[in-house]
């Protein structure tokens, strides 16, 4: 019984932070270098940029389709956001 007391909290606890990871910039760009040479660019031609050009675009996208998918979000429009904030 100790045993699950113990291990059920710390399971959920290991759990909630998995989620709180955060890639830094480069390992983003090497990630997608990857994606890109696994598609069979060259690094250094321009089909290669382009590669990384729309994964980074389509990275863009998602972002954005999840911030206005998102119920909470409003806009930008409320009091105090906005234009009128500091009207003179």
């Amino acid at each position: 019984m100790l045993v699950r007391r113990f291990c059920l909290p710390v399971l959920l606890a290991t759990l909630a932070l998995s989620g709180c990871t955060t890639i830094s910039p480069q390992e983003l760009r090497t990630r997608d270098e990857a994606t890109c040479r696994n598609y069979g660019f060259r690094k250094g031609t321009d089909a290669f940029a382009a590669c990384l050009q729309r994964i980074d675009l389509d990275r863009n996208e998602t972002r954005r389709a999840r911030l206005y998918a998102d119920p909470a979000w409003n806009g930008g429009i409320g009091v105090g956001v906005g234009y009128g904030r500091y009207a003179w």
